[in-house]
């Protein structure tokens, strides 16, 4: 006699507006999930271009601080900060959703931005690019996250690409020439504000 042998059990078959969407989420269609890519490529794009702008200007920042002992650790820290940040926040990410943490880590991220920006010694310097490096450490992993969220693993591989051509754009715009005259401009003008804000 001969034994019935169940047949295996078939998964949830996506409809037509599902595959076409390509989203992981239901409902959510290809226009929503561009614009959200596109939110986090300009997010990712701001740790992408920090990197390489300071990097271009840090001889000018480092000659109006008078700080060339310490140029080392303007970026040390701002890496060390970033690495150790980026398994924190993927794990308050996971515990406590995505988007409150990306937020976060772009006003942490803008905040060091500014104070850095208004840094008149070194010390001042490291200790806000570390705070940018906090921010930039949720940046980058916050934005690989949620594409894993709303993007298919079908269509994921297409999306991962363009966050590397943001890393490729930063690096030549970065990279640019244009990027030393801006910074010795700005100081230029800076030290005609700085009597101003110290009058305050």
């Amino acid at each position: 006699m001969a034994s019935a042998t169940p047949a295996p059990a078939e998964g949830p078959r996506l409809s037509h507006a599902d595959d076409a969407a390509g989203g992981a989420l239901p409902g959510l269609g290809r226009r929503r999930i561009l614009i959200i890519i596109g939110a986090l490529m300009c997010g990712m794009l701001l740790a992408a271009l920090d990197q390489t702008i300071v990097s271009t200007a840090l001889p000018t920042i480092v000659g109006d601080l008078q700080g060339g002992s310490h140029i080392a650790w303007v970026i040390t820290a701002y890496l060390l900060a970033t690495t150790v940040s980026t398994p924190l926040w993927g794990k308050l990410g996971d515990m406590y959703g995505r988007k409150v943490f990306f937020q976060a880590a772009i006003v942490i991220f803008l905040i060091g931005s500014v104070l850095s920006g208004l840094s008149t010694s070194m010390f001042m310097l490291i200790a806000f690019r570390a705070l940018q490096g906090l921010g930039a450490g949720g940046l980058m992993v916050g934005a690989q996250a949620i594409v894993g969220d709303v993007v298919s693993p079908r269509e994921r591989g297409r999306y991962q690409g363009l966050f590397g051509a943001v890393f490729g754009l930063a690096s030549v715009v970065g990279a640019s020439r244009s990027v030393p005259l801006l910074i010795s401009k700005a100081s230029f003008t800076g030290r005609y504000l700085a009597p101003l804000l110290e009058r305050r």
